[in-house]
């Protein structure tokens, strides 16, 4: 700003691009964990209102739900798949997993 760019060029070209790993790593753990927590949803939860995490938890014993419960299931772990390897790929780790 110093050098006569206005508040919002700067915040563009400067504090977002330095923003942008943290934002992006911070949104990725609160998907993680918004998904892992079924005890702290139970207790936080609105009576009124119903995650998928509680539902899922709900009818997992109920053998009319098994398959959607097991689609469920199986499109959570694809959803969190990409957003794990898309932070892999921008983090620029080029090991592949390999140690």
């Amino acid at each position: 700003m110093d050098l006569g760019a206005t508040r919002a060029l700067t915040f563009r070209l400067v504090t977002l691009p330095n923003l942008t790993g943290a934002l992006v790593a911070g949104g990725v753990l609160a998907f993680a964990l918004s998904f892992d927590e079924i005890v702290v949803t139970t207790f936080t939860a609105p009576p009124d209102i119903q995650t998928l995490p509680l539902w899922i938890y709900q009818n997992l014993l109920n053998r009319q739900q098994a398959p959607v419960v097991n689609v469920a299931a199986a499109t959570l772990i694809l959803l969190s798949i990409v957003p794990i390897w898309l932070t892999q790929k921008l983090s620029g780790d080029n090991t592949g997993g390999r140690l």
